[in-house]
C-alpha cells in the first residue's frame, strides 16, 4: 500500500509518496510561504482527509483541508478555528490537529496558541472552542515556552469517548474523564526546576506526550528536561530519563502496533539545543523506557547541529518512523528505527511530519 508523508515547514507544506515502499516522491510547497505547524491524516472518510493548519505573515491563521490527498484543497473564506470576541483573544496558530475517535466519525480537535481547545463536529471545516478548558481557573496562569503557548498534544482516549487529555508549553498535563465538561491537571511526579516550587500542580513546560499503541493507559512525556511515563492515564509520572544522554528534547513517539516501544531525539539542553555530541541518533526503548538504544544505521557520520522539533517526528505504519530536521532534511526507517533513509533534503525548517497508508 503506497506511503504518504505529509511534511509542514516554514514555508509551506511537501507531500512525499513511496508508491511501491521504495523511493520517494515529493511535491510542493502547497501554501508556499505559510508556516505548516499542524498537519493530520485523517482516515475515516474513506478517501484520506489531509488537514493543515497553516499560518501566514500576512494572512494569518488558517485550517484547509483536502480530499484527494492534496490534488486541491477547500479552503473557508473566514478562518474556521477562531476565538468568539467576548474571550479578548486572538489566533496566534493551529498547533495540533487530531482526528476524533472510531465512534465519533466527523469529530475533529485542534490545539491552538494562545493555549485552547476547539473541537469540529463536520471534519474539521468548522470549529467550535472548548469553553471548559478556556474557562478553567487556571488559564490565566499558564505561561509561554520559548516558541509560544502551545497546546500542542491532543490525545482522545481510544477505548473511552469520555476521556481526553491535553498538554501545552506551558501549563502541563489536563485530563478530562467527561467529553471535555470539566478538567483536571495532571502532572503528579513531574518536575519544573525552573519553578520555585520544583513539583507544582500545574507549570510545567511539556515539550511533547504520545499515547502507547498496545496499552492505552501508558503514556510518555518529553519535557524541558525530563523524560517520562505513566501507566495511569497520566495521572501520575514516573522518570525514565535513565540510560538517555540528556533528559532534553521536544519530540516522544509511541510505535503504532508494538506496546513499549518508544522513540526520543536527545538534545543538548536549554542553552546550546544540539544533538547530544553532535550525532545524529534517535534514541529507542522496546521497554517502556526503562532502557534506551541509539539508532544511527544510514543517518549523518559528520559532525550534525540541526535539532527536531517536537511534531517533527512520527511513526506511520507497521515499523516506520520518520524525522525533519530544522536544515531541511527527513529521514525514514521501515525497520523500526533499525536502518535509515534520506526522504527530502533542502528543504525549509521541518516543522511537523505526519504519515499514512493510502
Amino acid at each position: 500500500m503506497p506511503t504518504l508523508l505529509a511534511i509542514g515547514t516554514a514555508k509551506g507544506l511537501f507531500l512525499a509518496t513511496s508508491p511501491g515502499g521504495r523511493g520517494w516522491e515529493v511535491s510542493g510547497p502547497h501554501f508556499p510561504m505559510t508556516g505548516v505547524y499542524a498537519v493530520a491524516v485523517d482516515p475515516r472518510p474513506g478517501t484520506p482527509r489531509l488537514l493543515v493548519g497553516m499560518t501566514s505573515s500576512h494572512f494569518g491563521p488558517s485550517v484547509a483541508t483536502s480530499d484527494d490527498l492534496g490534488a486541491s484543497w477547500a479552503e473557508p473564506e473566514q478562518a474556521p478555528v477562531a476565538f468568539p470576541t467576548d474571550t479578548g483573544a486572538s489566533l496566534g496558530r493551529v498547533w495540533q490537529i487530531v482526528p476524533g475517535g472510531a465512534d465519533a466519525p466527523d469529530v475533529v480537535w485542534a490545539g491552538t496558541e494562545p493555549s485552547a481547545l476547539f473541537r469540529s463536529t463536520d471534519g474539521g471545516r468548522s470549529f467550535t472552542l472548548v469553553r471548559s478548558l478556556w474557562d478553567h481557573p487556571h488559564r490565566e496562569q499558564w505561561g509561554a515556552g520559548f516558541g509560544g503557548q502551545a497546546m500542542h498534544t491532543v490525545l482522545p482516549h481510544p477505548r473511552d469517548p469520555d476521556r481526553i487529555l491535553v498538554a501545552m508549553s506551558t501549563g502541563g498535563v489536563y485530563r478530562s474523564e467527561d467529553a471535555g465538561q470539566s478538567w483536571s491537571p495532571g502532572n503528579t511526579g513531574i518536575r519544573a526546576y525552573f519553578l520555585p516550587d520544583e513539583w507544582p500542580e500545574f507549570g510545567q513546560c511539556v515539550h511533547k506526550v504520545a499515547r502507547d499503541a498496545g496499552n492505552p493507559e501508558r503514556l510518555y512525556a518529553q519535557n524541558h528536561h525530563g523524560v517520562y511515563r505513566s501507566d495511569d492515564d497520566g495521572r501520575t509520572w514516573t522518570s525514565i530519563a535513565a540510560g538517555l544522554p540528556s533528559d532534553f528534547g521536544f519530540p516522544i513517539v509511541a510505535h503504532p502496533s508494538r506496546p513499549g516501544t518508544v522513540f526520543t531525539f536527545p538534545l543538548v539542553a536549554d542553552s546550546q539545543r544540539y544533538p547530544v555530541d553532535h550525532r545524529c541518533r534517535v534514541f529507542r526503548s522496546t521497554d517502556a523506557g526503562d532502557k534506551w538504544e541509539p539508532l544511527s544505521v544510514g543517518l549523518p557520520d559528520e559532525p550534525f547541529h540541526p535539532s527536531v522539533l517536537r511534531d517533527a517526528m512520527c511513526a506511520g505504519g507497521a515499523g516506520d518512523v520518520y524525522f525533519g530536521t530544522r536544515s531541511g532534511e527527513v529521514y525514514a526507517s521501515r525497520d523500526d528505527g533499525d536502518s535509515w533513509s534520506l526522504v527530502a533534503a533542502h528543504l525549509p525548517d521541518v516543522l511537523c511530519v505526519r504519515a499514512a497508508e493510502v
